[in-house]
């Protein structure tokens, strides 16, 4: 599903990530762990199309991406969630879930201004999908209220089912588990089993070694930049050079 050959991403004199590969497989859940100052975010954005490689390449299927913006990227069927939750606070929380659906709209200008009944009909279908999605992140009791009034852990299954309205291939999960409770973060832990099991590939960089551990199929561990280990959870678990990384030994 995703693949980086070589990536390295150099900002003036500075190297932020050198020389990493690896491959991620379709229907999986993958994550990305390392100390602070590892390389994580460099790598997502680079992953997303926030920065370009310097050297390497990145391909999302057979597709080279490395060169693609951001919103190429998400019709091909990437999407991102953010670990600052990033909502339209004064519209409600169906209207957020629309608000991804209509990207998608096949109405033009003039078919929307006078209401015309193909629009009609595809304005229904559209709240009806969105519906749909807080059904599956389990807020459809909130489709009514305004995002704004939300707390944090809901507004996260709203972000989550934002991203979900788009049908990824692919959903790239930066933090999720951060400024939830040890409740939530369970509740997160079997939602994206739940997404995985729709047959999206999912990759999360995430700090939340017990939820890593319980949800991931496989991890990739970065340390100054470069990989530094790639494998299960318990092949991670047990690997010396990742316990060093993170205990600051060695």
């Amino acid at each position: 599903m995703l693949s980086l050959r070589q990536v390295t991403r150099r900002f003036g004199g500075i190297t932020a990530l050198e020389d990493v590969s690896f491959e991620i497989g379709r229907d999986t859940i993958t994550g990305i762990i390392g100390p602070n100052g590892a390389g994580k975010t460099t790598l997502f954005n680079i992953v997303t199309g926030i920065y370009p490689p310097t050297s390497g390449t990145v391909r999302l299927g057979e597709t080279d991406i490395s060169r693609l913006p951001p919103e190429k990227r998400a019709y091909l069927g990437m999407v991102r969630t953010f670990q600052n939750i990033e909502l339209f606070g004064k519209m409600t929380v169906l209207e957020n879930v629309m608000v991804g659906l209509h990207s998608k709209s096949k109405c033009g200008f003039l078919a929307c201004a006078f209401k015309l009944p193909w629009h009609l009909k595809e304005e229904r279908q559209i709240r009806e999908s969105a519906m749909r999605w807080l059904e599956f992140t389990g807020i459809t009791d909130l489709a009514g209220q305004e995002a704004a009034n939300l707390p944090f852990g809901k507004g996260r299954l709203l972000e989550i089912a934002r991203a979900l309205a788009l049908e990824p291939q692919i959903l790239l999960m930066d933090e999720p588990a951060a400024g939830l409770n040890s409740k939530e973060t369970l509740e997160l832990g079997a939602l994206i089993r739940k997404i995985r099991d729709l047959g999206v590939t999912v990759v999360l960089v995430e700090h939340d070694m017990e939820l890593v551990m319980d949800i991931c199929d496989s991890i990739v561990v970065l340390n100054l930049g470069r990989k530094l280990a790639e494998g299960t959870p318990r092949e991670i678990q047990e690997n010396p050079e990742v316990v060093a990384a993170y205990l600051g030994e060695g």
